[in-house]
Order: C-alpha cells, then structure tokens, then sequence
C-alpha cells in the first residue's frame, strides 16, 4: 500500500520497519498518520515474511505527539472518536503477535512517549527525551499515561502526567521506559541489532511468549502460574520446539517453520 505519512519496508532478515514520516511537523499525530500506522502494524503482524517490527521516525525526532491543529470545531463526541483513532495503535501494539522495538531519537513526547511505552522494547540515544507535556497547554495526556504507568512507579508516573516536564534519556532507562541508551550515531546499528536479535529465533515461540506476557500480566500470581504453564505445554508440542531442541542436539543452526 501507498502511504502518504508512513514509511514501511521489508528487509531479508524477516524484520519490518515502519518510520514515522512527517519530519516538518516532527512526527506529530495526524488522523492520517494514526490510521496508516495502525493499518501498518496489522499488515505486518500477518505478513509471514515479517517476525519482528522496528518503528523510528524521520527527521529530528521520534515524535512530539499528537497534531494540535484537529483539535478545533469538535463535539465531546468527535472528540472522544478522534482521540480513540489517535491511540488506537498503542493498544494494536500490545496485542500484536511479534515484537515492536522503538527506535528513538530527539523528542518523544505526549503520544510520542505512549508509543514508546506501549513498544514491547525501546532503544534511545542520548539526545533522546521523553515526557507527558500536554498539561502544559491545559491538556492532559490521558491516553499515553497508561502504558507509561504499567512500565513506571506510580508516584513517577503521575510526577509525568502532572508535571509535564521532559526527562532525558537516562532517567528514563531508571525508570524503565526504555531498555537501552546508545550514543546518536550508534543508534541505527543498535536498533538493528537488537530487532534483528528477535527476528532470528522461533517466530511460534515468541507470538506465545507475548501473548502470554501481557495476558499473565493481569493475572493474579498463582493463576499467572497456571496460565504460564498451559502455554508452556502448547509451545512443547510445535514444530519449532522439536526442530530447537534437535538442532541445539545436533550443534546446527535451527530452521524455523513458525506456528
């Protein structure tokens, strides 16, 4: 599919990478750009050729959220329907089948740190920063705060909602927001290396330990242990687990056939 505010492609090592392309209005979240990255993940998740996603944005940042500028002559109703589109992908992330790795640079802001936080891994560099800004302008970042709030404390979280004021990249990795912080020009080899990382194992095994993560997550322990376990025994009785365990026998590389 053409996309107008989208870049996807396709490389060999089974990773698909989207770049988020509006880099004169810094990635800010269109109608259009919400929709075709929405439409993008659920093209890519179904894609056989695909096992792990990478999402990055052009210009000089990752995003600084949503567009302003559609904001006016709405209804409550209109409102409610046209933030509902603005977060719909950060909710398509979470319940997608393959890893999502953030790639981030610059500024990550409002709906720019929800995506981040709703990516199943992130990797920033140090010019990175992240933050809940729309209280600033009378806003409130209602959507993005909930994934941040299941990655962070709640005092931190709410100190991001509240406040408002941006963090660098290295108070985010404490906080767990991200997973790694490399040098600027270090950034596009690092992220590569690690979505690359996930592509190349058992693509059944990853879809059920996703799956199986968040689903887990809402458990209460002792059920999270036996939910754990039924998928366990699912994923023991794939193709990809008997040719893993043969070929770690065998000191051969495995050939992964998927789910």
């Amino acid at each position: 599919m053409n996309y107008q505010t989208i870049l996807v492609e396709k490389t060999k090592s089974y990773v698909g990478a989207i770049t988020l392309n509006r880099p004169d209005q810094l990635n800010t979240f269109s109608s259009r750009m919400a929709y075709e990255l929405d439409e993008a993940l659920l093209n890519l998740d179904k894609d056989n050729e695909v096992r792990a996603i990478l999402i990055k944005g052009a210009g000089r940042g990752f995003s600084a959220g949503i567009d302003v500028n559609e904001m006016s002559g709405k209804s409550p109703t209109e409102h409610r329907d046209w933030v509902h589109s603005m977060e719909k992908p950060l909710i398509t992330l979470t319940e997608l089948s393959k890893p999502v790795v953030a790639q981030v640079h610059g500024p990550a802001v409002a709906n720019g740190t929800g995506l981040v936080a709703a990516a199943d891994l992130a990797i920033a560099s140090d010019d990175a920063r992240f933050g809940l800004t729309a209280i600033k302008i009378g806003l409130s970042c209602l959507g993005p705060i909930i994934p941040v709030m299941r990655l962070v404390g709640r005092k931190q979280a709410l100190e991001l909602l509240l406040g408002g004021d941006l963090i660098g990249a290295q108070d985010a990795l404490r906080m767990g927001l991200i997973n790694k912080v490399v040098p600027r020009d270090e950034l596009e080899k690092e992220s590569w290396r690690m979505v690359e990382g996930l592509a190349c194992k058992s693509p059944c095994a990853m879809q059920i330990s996703k799956r199986s993560f968040y689903a887990a997550a809402e458990m209460d322990y002792r059920q999270a242990f036996e939910y754990m376990n039924e998928a366990f025994a699912r994923l023991c009785s794939t193709e990809d687990a008997k040719e893993g365990v043969n070929a770690f026998l065998e000191k051969r590389k495995p050939t992964w056939k998927g789910c």
